[in-house]
């Protein structure tokens, strides 16, 4: 089974191509707001590494957010078009989820404005999300809690992880998209926002 896992939602490009429980080739890079500048070369980069055409895929996996209004839209569109005009089956995950991989841990991603969007995931699921404050956070942190993600906006060293490799580790985890047209983007802060309100 050929499968394509994209990621497009936050500061990272991510490009895995997956046969079975293997990657074959992967793009990872850090494109703030340059995402869909960069991703049609990067996929046909990646692509062409393996000898890969679209027709030979058998399945996509994206993440749906939460992160950027632009960039959760990104792989969306391509993977809605894509996955409507060819057999292909389509699954979802968070982008909390690809980030945390199989680790037990808390995701922090920059929601700008001193806020982060948090998410608790264990073994590849997602147990709960919020918004949070960089100070909130902080606290979750003295209290020990293990935290990953854009965790230098708390002072602590970033470390890049294998997004591809994180997003394939979490096979049982996808979601498989029963109707692509129907399917939106995570928006985490217009939920956050209607609690509020």
């Amino acid at each position: 089974m050929k499968i394509l896992g994209l990621d497009t939602t936050h500061k990272h490009l991510v490009i895995g191509l997956y046969d079975e429980n293997q990657v074959v080739a992967s793009h990872i890079e850090s494109a703030w707001k340059k995402q869909s500048e960069h991703f049609f070369p990067a996929l046909l980069e990646c692509m062409e590494k393996v000898h890969w055409q679209a027709d030979d895929l058998d399945a996509v996996v994206i993440t749906t957010g939460p992160g950027s209004y632009t960039g959760e839209r990104i792989a969306m569109t391509f993977a809605k078009v894509l996955c409507t005009t060819k057999p292909i089956d389509l699954y979802t995950v968070t982008t909390f989820q690809m980030v945390a991989g199989m680790r037990d841990c808390a995701v922090m991603l920059d929601a700008r404005s001193n806020r982060a969007y948090f998410g608790i995931c264990k073994d590849g699921k997602l147990l709960e999300e919020s918004i949070k404050t960089l100070d909130e956070i902080k606290e979750e942190k003295a209290k020990g809690m293990r935290i990953v993600g854009d965790i230098d906006l708390i002072g602590e060293s970033y470390v890049q992880d294998d997004f591809a490799l994180q997003l394939l580790e979490i096979r049982d985890a996808w979601e498989k998209v029963e109707n692509v047209h129907i399917l939106t983007p995570h928006y985490l802060k217009e939920q956050e926002e209607l609690v509020q309100s």
